[in-house]
């Protein structure tokens, strides 16, 4: 639990020191533009929120509302705070929609005050903490009877953020006061918070971290197949299974043995949680470090191009087929899935002896790779996605990851794929389709089908209504003929008539 804890802390604060520095982390960047006495040259030291889903690669100017609130209740007074707006009676205005909010540290967690702002319609949230760090004595103010922090706070997830969607920043004291005065004055204040990925070249890397019994990135390996194929040679994506230490852990005996049951392979060395909570029944963790291991060799067989398409219809196949208790380990199912995505079974049963297969206390090079990979990043919470080495934060969806790989990109070395796609509404579709159905001079397939269902209508309409009109003229036309030559006829009978009393009467 010592070892969880600290993995989680060190996670923790290289995704928040990663989040306004450049390196291996997201570049993001606090400024502040009007009044002019607040800017502020290369702008405002800050801290991201370990939640919440940022615009990547974009950025957020809005007018900022201080809440004079601490937003820990979700009845909230819009009309509240400052500055004040009012109507030509007098009457306090509402904050105007889209803005940026302003609220103090306190009273709750950074959650339950983001989740609220966002309810009011705010765009983005700062946080403006209410106590000095002892690092900054020299320049921060604190408040009548209270001491200063050693340690910087840090807006983590309580673990309920997952419907937070706005991003939000920790503004120092010593930063954060002065705008608070601005703002208690009425004087508008405009702020820009953004966001960058690092682009280090012309390539993107990308990374996943599952396991093969996750439930929450099945859509997203479902169907991020497209992107990855449509990216092609511009990205370079790399899977991971998330597979923990047993030797660290205590799952292997002085004597060598294996002390933890079924979760584990190797005498104890490679072990996974029973996704089934029953070591009794159903699939084991053992079960699940066998996957791991062979869609991990699936991946060095046919990913060399980075991208993989082999292990994607394999993760697809798998999961249509295989992915419930009777059929998760059974061999007849896995291999019917490797023969409908074109994987060589042999060759991946081949890379998993030659590995160090799972039997005995034995090492298994790939495996003890996929631990140290593990380590290096510092993942605890699956799923978890990286582009270009930067974690991405939000719900793992095809639009999130798919811009925040295009935002990835050195500047004019986009592929077509993102140009067309990255600011489309539906990115999923126009990736898979071709085109943006919103874009201009584009229609998507639905609306031409349907166009072309009701012209064929109207002109099979308008061909009915013209052939029964020319028949009517062919009808008149007759009529006309027959009428013209009735009374000849009818002549020619009384001429008829006539010279035949004639030749009677002379008779």
């Amino acid at each position: 639990m010592l070892l969880f804890r600290n993995l989680s802390f060190v996670a923790a604060t290289l995704l928040l020191f990663g989040g306004n520095v450049s390196g291996a982390g997201i570049s993001s960047k606090l400024q502040v533009h009007l009044p002019k006495a607040l800017v502020k040259q290369g702008g405002y030291d800050h801290r991201e929120a370990l939640f919440g889903v940022p615009p990547y690669g974009g950025s957020i100017q809005q007018n900022v509302y201080y809440a004079d609130q601490d937003l820990c209740s979700a009845n909230v007074n819009t009309k509240g705070g400052f500055p004040v707006h009012k109507d030509k009676s007098g009457k306090k205005l509402a904050w105007q929609a889209p803005y940026i909010l302003m609220v103090d540290r306190g009273g709750c967690t950074f959650v339950n005050k983001v989740r609220n702002a966002q309810r009011t319609g705010a765009s983005g949230v700062i946080i403006a903490d209410n106590a000095c760090l002892c690092v900054n004595a020299d320049t921060c103010t604190p408040a009548k009877g209270t001491d200063c922090e050693s340690r910087e706070p840090i807006m983590a997830d309580d673990g309920s953020g997952s419907d937070i969607t706005i991003p939000s920043f920790l503004m120092f004291k010593q930063d954060a006061d002065p705008i608070k005065a601005f703002l208690k004055n009425n004087t508008v204040v405009r702020m820009e918070m953004a966001w960058a990925l690092p682009s280090p070249d012309a390539r993107v890397e990308y990374e996943l971290w599952t396991t093969p019994t996750d439930k929450v990135s099945r859509e997203f390996q479902r169907t991020f197949k497209d992107a990855a194929v449509a990216l092609g040679s511009h990205s370079q994506f790399t899977p991971h299974m998330y597979i923990y230490d047993g030797l660290k852990s205590g799952c292997q005996g002085e004597d060598g043995s294996n002390q933890c049951y079924n979760l584990c392979t190797n005498n104890g060395r490679y072990c996974a949680t029973d996704p089934d909570n029953d070591l009794d029944k159903g699939i084991s963790g053992a079960d699940v470090v066998r996957e791991s291991l062979r869609r991990t060799c699936i991946w060095k067989l046919y990913g060399d191009d980075g991208v993989g398409v082999q292990w994607w219809d394999y993760v697809d196949e798998f999961m249509s087929r295989c992915d419930n208790e009777e059929y998760f380990a059974n061999k007849d199912c896995y291999k019917d899935a490797m023969a409908h995505s074109g994987v060589d079974a042999h060759d991946v049963e081949g890379c998993m002896t030659d590995s160090g297969g799972l039997d005995g206390d034995e090492e298994n090079a790939l495996l003890k790779t996929q631990l140290a990979d593990k380590e290096a990043s510092g993942v605890v919470i699956l799923p978890a996605a990286y582009v270009n080495s930067a974690a991405i934060r939000g719900a793992l969806e095809f639009a999130v990851i798919f811009k925040a790989i295009c935002a990835g990109f050195v500047k004019g070395s986009e592929p077509e794929i993102c140009m067309k796609c990255s600011s489309c509404q539906d990115e999923y579709h126009c990736v898979k389709n071709g085109f943006c159905a919103g874009a201009p001079g584009s229609v998507s397939f639905p609306f031409f089908a349907g166009t072309m269902v009701v012209l064929v209508f109207i002109f099979a309409c308008l061909g009915l209504i013209q052939w029964q009109r020319s028949q009517r003229q062919m009808r008149e036309q007759v009529k006309g003929i027959l009428a013209e030559y009735m009374p000849l006829d009818e002549n020619n009978k009384v001429e008829a008539a006539g010279l035949e009393d004639d030749e009677g009467e002379f008779t």
